[in-house]
Parts: C-alpha cells; sequence; structure tokens
C-alpha cells in the first residue's frame, strides 16, 4: 500500500475579511496522494451495474426498437395484403397522451393513459401514477384491532423514568379499555361508532318500503324540530317536523318525489328551526351538513344539501357530477417533506383561490420544488376568514369560498397522481362561539358538545372548548375524524392544538420544564388524551397508511408511541420550539453573538423513538404582526435590493446566505421529517393579512384596527420567485435542492445522526446524518481552509451540494464543478475514526457524499436538479 501523506495542522486557518464582503476564492490544498479508502454504500450501485436512470433509458431504447420493429413488420404484411386486394384500414397516427383543463366551466379532465419517456427532472425524480382509463380508486378500510392485554406500561420501556408516574399511565389505560369496551357493547364497534355521517345529517335511506332521505340531529335540549329551506319555501309544514327518541335525537323522513327525484333536490339551501329548552325559536345549520355557502349579499350562511345524483367517469371532473376517484393513496414515505399551504390565499392575485386552480397551477409547483406531501389549512368551513380556518363553525363542510366538494376532491386525486401524500389541518381543539353558523348552543344550551359554564371557553382563542368525555361528543369528533380521510381520501392530519387539548390550563401561562408531574397530574385532561388516543386507533386500524402529526409544545412523553403500548399515538410531534429558537436568535443576538451548542441542541432535544417534524417558520410566523425568517434578515432591502440589475446590500447578501444555512440545518438535524410554508422557501416578501374589519382583542381588550377587508397581502407572490431578474429564485432554487438531496440519500430518516463539532469560536457545526456530512460555517467574516472535520466512515468524499453555487446566489468559491475528491485519513478527531480537511467559506454550508455516488456534472444532464450533484437520482432514492 502506498504512503499517504500527512496533513498539517488539526485545524483551519481564519481568514478576516472586511464586513459585508465575501472572501475570495481559495483552492483547497488536500492532497490526493496514495490510495485513499473508498466506502460504497450498501444501496449504491456498483461500477459494474447500471443505476436505475441508465436501466429505464436502456429499457425506453428497447421499447422503441421493439415498436420500431412491429410497425415494420404490420407495414410489410399490409403491404402484401393490398397486393392481394384486400383493403386495410391505415394506421392511427393519434399521440398517447392528456389533455388537461381547468374544468371550472364543466371542462373534463382526461386521464393520462401510457407511461411517456421521462421529459423533465419531475418525470425522474417524482413519477405520476398512471391508471388505465374507466378505472376507479378502490378502497378497503382495515379492521378494528382488539386492545392488548396489558395494564398500559408498554410504552414506558422507552423511558425507565416514566414508571414514577405509572400509576397514570395505569389509569388513562384503564379509561380507554373501558370506552372501547362501552363502544363495542351498545355501538357495534368502534368501525361502526366513527361512521356517525351515515346517520346523522342527511342521508338516503327507505323508511316503509318508500325511499328517500333521512335527516337526524342529536339537540337533547331542544323542545321541537323541523328541517327547512328552499325545498318547502322555508315554512314547516307538519310533515317537516322530527320526532324525539329517548336519547335526545331528532329524526325526520322525507320520501322521494312521484317522479322518483328526492324530495330535497342537490344544491338546496337548508336550515334546522328549533325550539330551545327555554322556549326560544332559532333557526341553525345542522350539525353534520356536508356543505355551508354565504352569498355575496347574505351575512349569514346557510346549510346546502350536497348530492349529486350522477356520478361522473373516474379522474374526470364534471360540474354538478360526483367526483369519482382514479388514483389511489400514495405509499406512506420514509419521510415526509410536507409543503403547508392554503388553498384560498394561494393565488398571484388578491382574490380567494379556487380548488380548482391550486390544483392546476400551485401542486406542480409543489412537486418541482420535490415535496412529497401537501397539509392544507382551512378546510372545515369557517364563517370568519380571518381565523385562517381555526374558527370552525361546520365541521364537516368544506370550506364553500374555494369551491365544492367535488373540486376539492378532483384537487387531491390529482395530488394523488403526482405522487403526493395529502394532510389536512383539521382542528378538534376549539370550534367558534359563533351560534348563527356553527354549533355552539345548537339545542339552546352551552353544554351538548362543549363543557358548560367557564371550562367550555377558552379565554385566549374567543372559542369553545369540546368535553371530550362526552358520549356524542366522541362520536361527533371520531367520525369527523374519519369522514375526511374516507370521503374525500386525505392520508391523515396533522392536529391543531393539542396541548390545549391535554391540559386544563390549555397550555397558557405555564411554563414546561420537563418535570414529568406537570404531564401526569390534576392539570392533566385525561379525557381529552384518552379521546386522542382513540382517534389515533381508529385512524391507523382502519387506514393503514395514515399519518397524524400532532401539535404539541409541551414535550408530552410518549405522544409517539403507538396506542397499542399505552401511548397517545400520534406519528409525528411538531418541534414546535426550533422556530422559536431562530426568532430569539435573529431578534435578540448578533451574528457573532450566536451560541452553536445552544443551536445544536434546541434542534435535537426531542424523545428518543418519538419522531418530530421540523420547520424553521410555519403559517404563524408569516401573519401580520409578526415576521417570517427572510424578514427578520432582511427587511426592507427585500423590496429595494433583490433586482439583479442594481446593487446588492449587506443585508440581502447575509439574508440569503443564512437563509439557505437556516433551512437546511433546520432539515438536517430538526427532526425525522422536515415542514415548510407556503412562498417561505423563496423568502416571500410580504405578511399574511387576511380581510378583516376593526376589531377588539377579546383577552385584553385593546383595539385591533382592520385593513378595510382587503385581500392586497392575503396572496402569494409567485411571480417574484419566477422572475429570473430577481434574487428571489436563488433561494427557491436552494430549497429545491435540498429536498431533492434528501430524495437521493434520506438523510432526513437517517437513524445516524451525529454532531461532530460545534465551536464557538469558529461557528461552525459539523453534523453526519445518513451518509452525507454537513459543514456549517456560520461565521459572519472568517473562511477556513484545510480545515479538519471529522467523518464516521472512510472516504473519498466530493462535494455533493453547496450554498455557494451561483445558481443559489453564490460566488462558487466551493463547489461541486471543481469535483475534487477529498480523501480521509485515519486517527480519532472530534471522537470520530476519521477526518479530512475542507474549505469552509463564511455563512455558507457544504454537503460531502461518497465520491462515487456523485456527479459534478449531475445538473447538465435531463434529470438534473440544478445546483445538486448527485448521480442519478442516488444511492437511497425514495419519492
Amino acid at each position: 500500500m502506498a504512503p499517504q501523506l500527512k496533513l498539517a495542522g488539526t485545524r483551519g486557518v481564519a481568514m478576516p475579511v472586511a464586513p459585508g464582503a465575501r472572501p475570495r476564492a481559495v483552492p483547497c490544498s488536500v492532497k490526493h496522494c496514495g490510495r485513499g479508502s473508498r466506502f460504497v454504500p450498501v444501496s449504491a450501485t456498483p461500477e459494474n451495474q447500471q443505476s436505475p436512470i441508465d436501466v429505464a433509458r436502456r429499457e425506453n431504447a428497447a421499447l422503441k426498437q421493439s415498436i420500431n420493429k412491429t410497425e415494420a413488420s404490420v407495414k410489410k404484411l399490409s403491404g402484401k395484403l393490398s397486393d392481394a386486394g384486400v383493403e386495410v384500414p391505415p394506421l392511427s397516427t393519434a399521440t398517447v397522451g392528456s389533455t388537461r383543463t381547468n374544468g371550472s366551466n364543466g371542462g373534463a379532465t382526461a386521464a393520462k393513459t401510457s407511461n411517456p419517456e421521462p421529459q423533465d427532472p419531475e418525470d425522474f425524480w417524482s413519477p405520476v401514477k398512471h391508471v388505465p382509463d374507466g378505472v376507479a380508486f378502490q378502497e378497503v378500510p382495515g379492521q378494528i384491532s382488539p386492545v392488548p392485554d396489558h395494564d398500559g406500561t408498554e410504552c414506558l420501556k422507552w423511558d425507565p423514568s416514566l414508571w414514577s408516574h405509572a400509576d397514570h399511565f395505569k389509569y388513562r389505560w384503564h379509561i380507554f379499555k373501558s370506552i372501547r369496551s362501552a363502544i363495542d357493547a351498545n355501538e357495534g364497534g368502534l368501525d361502526k361508532f366513527s361512521q356517525g355521517y351515515k346517520y346523522y345529517g342527511i342521508n338516503r335511506g327507505e323508511h316503509e318500503g318508500k325511499k328517500g332521505l333521512w335527516y337526524r340531529e342529536w339537540a337533547p335540549g331542544a323542545k321541537a324540530v323541523a328541517l327547512i329551506g328552499e325545498y318547502n319555501g322555508w315554512k314547516a309544514g307538519p310533515e317537516h317536523w322530527a320526532t324525539r327518541n329517548d336519547f335526545g335525537v331528532w329524526q325526520l323522513f322525507l320520501p322521494d318525489n312521484e317522479d322518483g327525484t328526492p324530495a330535497i333536490a342537490h344544491r338546496t339551501k337548508i336550515k334546522t328551526r328549533l325550539e330551545t329548552a327555554y322556549g326560544e325559536w332559532v333557526e341553525r345549520i345542522p350539525a353534520w351538513i356536508k356543505w355551508a355557502t354565504q352569498e355575496w349579499n347574505e351575512i349569514q350562511y346557510n346549510g346546502v344539501h350536497y348530492q349529486p345524483l350522477e356520478a361522473g367517469a373516474p379522474g374526470v371532473y364534471e360540474e354538478n357530477k360526483a367526483y369519482t376517484f382514479k388514483y389511489p393513496r400514495p405509499d406512506r414515505p420514509r419521510d415526509l417533506r410536507i409543503y403547508e399551504c392554503h388553498v384560498g390565499m394561494s393565488s398571484k392575485d388578491p382574490k380567494v383561490n379556487s380548488y380548482l386552480e391550486f390544483k392546476e397551477e400551485v401542486l406542480p409547483r409543489i412537486r418541482s420544488l420535490g415535496y412529497n406531501a401537501i397539509q392544507i389549512m382551512a378546510i372545515q368551513e369557517h364563517a370568519y376568514y380571518g381565523s385562517f380556518g381555526y374558527h370552525v363553525t361546520n365541521f364537516f363542510g368544506v370550506s364553500s369560498r374555494s369551491g365544492t366538494p367535488d373540486e376539492l376532491k378532483a384537487m387531491i386525486d390529482e395530488a394523488h397522481r403526482l405522487g403526493l401524500v395529502v394532510l389536512m389541518d383539521i382542528v378538534h381543539s376549539h370550534a367558534s362561539k359563533n351560534t348563527q353558523d356553527g354549533i355552539n348552543m345548537f339545542d339552546g344550551t352551552d353544554g351538548m358538545y362543549f363543557h358548560g359554564g367557564g371550562r367550555g371557553f377558552h379565554w385566549m382563542w374567543d372559542s369553545r372548548c369540546f368535553n371530550y368525555g362526552n358520549w356524542e361528543t366522541m362520536r361527533f369528533l371520531l367520525s369527523n375524524s374519519r369522514w375526511w380521510m374516507d370521503e374525500y381520501k386525505f392520508d391523515g392530519y396533522r392536529f391543531d392544538g393539542v396541548t390545549s387539548m391535554m391540559y386544563h390550563h390549555h397550555g397558557l401561562q405555564v411554563a414546561f420544564t420537563g418535570n414529568y408531574d406537570e404531564y401526569f397530574g390534576m392539570a392533566t385532561d385525561v379525557d381529552a388524551v384518552v379521546y386522542l388516543m382513540l382517534v389515533n386507533n381508529t385512524l391507523h386500524d382502519l387506514f393503514p397508511t395514515a399519518i397524524t402529526i400532532g401539535e404539541d409544545v409541551s414535550g408530552m412523553p410518549t405522544f409517539c408511541r403507538p396506542w397499542q403500548e399505552g401511548g397517545v399515538g400520534f406519528d409525528y410531534r411538531l418541534n414546535m420550539a426550533i422556530a422559536d429558537k431562530w426568532i430569539e436568535l435573529l431578534s435578540e443576538y448578533d451574528d457573532y453573538s450566536w451560541n452553536m451548542g445552544n443551536l445544536t441542541h434546541t434542534m435535537t432535544n426531542r424523545r428518543y423513538a418519538e419522531p418530530c417534524v421540523g420547520y424553521a417558520e410555519s403559517h404563524d410566523q408569516a401573519l401580520v404582526g409578526d415576521k417570517t425568517i427572510a424578514f427578520w434578515l432582511m427587511d426592507k432591502d427585500m423590496y429595494e435590493r433583490m433586482s439583479l440589475s442594481g446593487p446588492s446590500s449587506g443585508a440581502v447578501d447575509r439574508g440569503i446566505a443564512l437563509h439557505k444555512m437556516i433551512r437546511l440545518i433546520t432539515m438536517c438535524l430538526g427532526g425525522e421529517s422536515y415542514l415548510n410554508f407556503m412562498g417561505n422557501e423563496f423568502g416571500h416578501p410580504e405578511w399574511i393579512d387576511f380581510p378583516r374589519d376593526d376589531t377588539y382583542d377579546t383577552s385584553t381588550g385593546a383595539f385591533v384596527p382592520g385593513n378595510g377587508g382587503s385581500l392586497d397581502k392575503c396572496r402569494r407572490r409567485w411571480d417574484l420567485a419566477d422572475d429570473p431578474s430577481l434574487r428571489y429564485k436563488f433561494m427557491a432554487a436552494f430549497d429545491r435542492a435540498m429536498n431533492h438531496l434528501d430524495k437521493a440519500y434520506g438523510f432526513v430518516a437517517a437513524e445516524h445522526q451525529w454532531v461532530s463539532r460545534k465551536d464557538e469560536g469558529d461557528k461552525v457545526i459539523v453534523v453526519e446524518r445518513g451518509d452525507l456530512i454537513f459543514v456549517f460555517n456560520f461565521h459572519p467574516v472568517s473562511s477556513f481552509t484545510d480545515y479538519k472535520v471529522g467523518a464516521y466512515k472512510p472516504g473519498p468524499y466530493k462535494i455533493v451540494l453547496s450554498s455557494d453555487e451561483e445558481v443559489f446566489g453564490g460566488y462558487t468559491n466551493v463547489s461541486k464543478k471543481y469535483d475534487a475528491e477529498i480523501h480521509t485519513e485515519e486517527g480519532n478527531y472530534d471522537n470520530r475514526p476519521h477526518s479530512m480537511k475542507v474549505y469552509a467559506p463564511s455563512r455558507t454550508v457544504v454537503v460531502y457524499a461518497p465520491a462515487d455516488t456523485t456527479d459534478a456534472k449531475a445538473d447538465s444532464k435531463p434529470e438534473g436538479i440544478p445546483g445538486l450533484g448527485v448521480k442519478g437520482v442516488g444511492p437511497y432514492f425514495a419519492v
């Protein structure tokens, strides 16, 4: 074995530069002498084999050759038949493809029927699904599993220190088992219990041999109930009054008309008229209504009976026809790259966008960026648009501002065609206190679905709090969680405000320190925790690929352990502390004062075996009154210095550089999945301000001025990211590259995660995640040559991604284009068995990968992603 040169020095040399200036390019002085050891990943393609893309190309070539031979044979045979006097029809020259139209005027969407050769990078990295015409998606629900026979402490094996509170776990498991047993005994099981939407509300059925519509409503405090609407001139006749059973359920049967049409036609406005326990006559929207609308000249909403009589062809949207799903749910990904979005504010124009417009304009953008999941906000109907969808009035109703139920279904089906998991931001933590449009005081009492008295009101949110121990509340909410997955094919949920649910104090004015008494004591709402166990039980049993994410800021132990163990049952917890940490650093400290150890601690401070979704910022930071990371970094210069035709500024240079680093280190260290809010990937310059009138803060009484009902700041300026003359494109390009880096290497879900260096003086963080090594230099002015970093696996390594690439707005001081191969040497360094020397420019992150998995010219190929140096689609490719 040839001798290897020893590289002098154990750390880099600081190169001070003038503030605001970038260091000049310095060639790396690593010498590649001798035969450096070479690491080949288990899944990497050996040199004597072809990559998946090479195989695909070879198969396409063989297919073309086969088709050409077949066509030649057909032509030859046709010639012989013609010579024999046999008439031969001409060969079809029609091309196989697709024609997709918006469909908002009843236009149909033709389904693709072939597997065309990949043309764009997205075709390689995010292949669409192909289903033959006329074939509908058929889903077979799973089976509810029995309750395991243990005492609820199985989840403690992951944290033996929890045995100090074993009695609490035994108690909540006892409650869970008791409810499951009661549901089995009285309701026919959890499967039937969670399908309340097939019984309550308005549904097709029979009565005394006649077909018609059943209307059923639980309103135990009501004295009388009638169903009124356009179908009866808003006047209740004798045949429109419901009867009450012993359980407070009112029911009414409306037989079909003599011509066989329903008594209530599709898209007919309706309401419930009832006499309360106090003798007051009120009108309510049925609690289980499937759609509610507000006319332009009306203040209140009306319930709408939505039930098209005719079904459309699979995958084809046609107005006034029930949409038929065509595409299957995507497989559950190894990790989630979530694009948090809001349909209504997704247009670049100041308007409320539609489901069909989102389908045609925004979904392709998300696919191109490399996300594999969308998390849609504000789907449940909410009378107040400015609530961002969190003050729900109609829990089973689709938000009518953006379209009809079938238009939403068409949007979700298209997302599935593109391979995107579709998650819904569901709100079960509270409800709007609106009595005219919502379910508050439905029968005149302040209890019903909610706690009565002060406990039933959320003082901070000005809303109603559910009584999770109430039988009908459980039926309502469990059915609601199943409804959206069953009817609309959502793939899972992000449960909002879970911390508020789990504690009587709602997590308000409380600092969680990690002391277990804070989680397992009198402050815990056990009914709510058990409900969360039940909903996770229901969803994961009936929909095996279901994904549930809980918004919990408290750090509740066992939150993400399976319900079968006695855990709460979520798949992921939102790692909410990270966003707060970034705001703290950007608002309270200068760049020299950033604490690398504290930063990495915040990133990695999560419970073992309880996965998290990390994010640098979400919709919360984008709202008016707060600031996005880009705005914290660049402030007013975002409006004045983003044009490439003019000079930049120190704030913009710093902002773009740190924006890229902040997002990648969050993706790298922040959890087992990643989330970004719509538009923040390119540094959207405007906050979100929904149209609103003057109002008062309910918690303080302070006056809050409105914006005159303007939609100007309630949109996403895609034109800024798409404009080649603006610097926004650099941040968008880097976001796309880092998403595809995860597609190629699967580092976000990789079990191996190690922070080998967090140097406070150099402001350098070195991270191993999977097979990759990330070198972050946060120093404002100092760059380092021959900077020695540890490595768990031997080299050689090459650059696979650098934030300093020109396509990302960098200076190419360190770039994959140089194709430098960096060898490692043995010997402990930073507690790693190997080390190597790299160049680390200031405010730059560089990612190193095993050399045989990289390709410096990858982005010049059809499948190439600008700035990303991955060979093919990577050694561990997954959508």
